[in-house]
């Protein structure tokens, strides 16, 4: 998910070079025959040599999620020989996530993405040691994982993730690195509360709640992961050995379809409330109950919907149909006797016209959660009769047609 930054004016200034950074983790044990042959072409760059690589030995990073800028991340960490790296993650891999999560094969659909990403490190450097947390990031589990580790890369997809990210990590005074990509756009950055601007400095509060599209359901530039995954990974060395100029207090663009990066300055906004603790992030970011998983009226099972439209077919039933994804989404796959009304128009209420007062409703989207977000603004503009598929066209296609693609 990708969100343009509305720049307070002393943000949209060019500010001065970032702070200089001291090293953020001392020298490890000296360097094996085996490591030297391994890190000869860090070795031979003075501003990283022997002690540098050292650092990066005894570095632990912890990446939040291995897919799409996690991939590229967690393989160039592993490459460059940093000791011990954490993962945080509760998918499976699925057919989908090869366009672009580089680090999973054919042969690892079905399986965990911390075991796919675990075997593909060891495959890569057995020398790394790989911590596995297969859990799903939250206010109850972030700062004793996060303890341990000298610095977090945020590869997450999801604003509620993100806040969260920089929450605890200004709580325990660690630096991260965070990237963002959507379409054919991705940013990047280092945030670090101690030295310089968090999260909250470029991004006070988060989007409306459905108004910026996840990968999902933006779609994504595969080959994008690997420009801003990487890019990534070069500031989390940095940081680890001391070197160069580091992106806090600076945000990159990158546009992959003009082949160009700009940049814009980010400073700390000193009317800011400091981070006292974490909070609810779903509620915060305003994801609607049914989305997060919480709430189960309103709702039609896959089965359900099925029965009504073979009533409807005969005359027995009569409703609407709404599919409230994005025109790309409707051409993969559709529900038969589904019209599409693309929730953005439900929101701004553009699209109410088109959909009539005196009939039931039933909406649906890919996963359930836009669908819930229709749902809502519909009763908000006094519609009283309708639900929205439980799982959306998901579950559609695992419980009625399997013949069906996925996306």
């Amino acid at each position: 998910m990708f969100m343009v930054p509305t720049l307070r004016a002393s943000t949209a200034q060019r500010s001065s070079d970032s702070p200089a950074l001291p090293a953020l983790v001392e020298p490890g044990p000296e360097l094996s025959r085996t490591e030297i042959e391994r890190y000869s072409r860090h070795l031979i760059i003075p501003e990283i040599g022997t002690e540098g690589q050292r650092r990066l030995k005894n570095a632990r990073v912890l990446v939040i999620g291995a897919g799409g800028l996690g991939s590229p991340a967690l393989l160039y960490l592993a490459a460059a020989g940093v000791g011990t790296i954490g993962i945080v993650d509760d998918d499976d891999v699925d057919l989908s996530n090869l366009q672009r999560q580089v680090i999973h094969s054919v042969a690892d659909v079905g399986r965990s993405k911390l075991e796919s990403a675990r075997d593909s490190i060891a495959a890569l450097n057995p020398l790394v040691n790989v911590r596995l947390h297969p859990l799903r990031l939250d206010s109850s589990n972030a700062l004793e994982m996060f303890a341990d580790y000298d610095l977090i890369l945020d590869g997450a997809d999801n604003f509620a993730t993100r806040y969260l990210v920089n929450d605890a990590a200004a709580l325990q005074g660690k630096p991260y690195v965070w990237g963002s990509i959507l379409r054919f756009d991705g940013q990047v950055s280092v945030f670090w509360e101690k030295f310089g601007p968090s999260y909250r400095d470029l991004y006070p509060e988060p989007p409306a709640a459905g108004s910026v599209p996840s990968c999902a359901e933006g779609g994504v530039f595969g080959m994008l992961c690997a420009a801003v995954g990487s890019m990534m990974v070069i500031e989390a060395v940095k940081l680890i050995t001391g070197v160069g100029r580091s992106l806090l207090g600076r945000l990159l663009i990158f546009d992959a379809l003009g082949s160009s990066w700009r940049e814009i300055s980010i400073s700390k906004d000193p009317d800011a409330v400091p981070v006292a603790g974490l909070v609810d992030y779903a509620d915060f970011c305003g994801v609607p109950a049914a989305a997060a998983g919480t709430d189960t009226t309103d709702t039609i099972s896959a089965r359900g919907l099925a029965a009504r439209l073979a009533a409807r077919d005969r005359g027995e039933d009569g409703f609407e149909l709404i599919d409230v994804r994005e025109p790309g989404e409707f051409g993969i796959v559709r529900i038969p006797g589904s019209v599409l009304i693309p929730l953005a128009g439900i929101q701004t209420g553009s699209a109410l016209p088109r959909i009539a007062r005196d009939v039931p409703l039933v909406l649906h989207c890919k996963s359930g959660a836009r669908s819930a977000q229709a749902l809502a603004s519909l009763q908000a503009a006094g519609y009283d009769d309708v639900v929205h598929l439980d799982g959306g066209i998901l579950a559609w296609v695992r419980d009625v047609e399997p013949d069906k693609p996925v996306y």
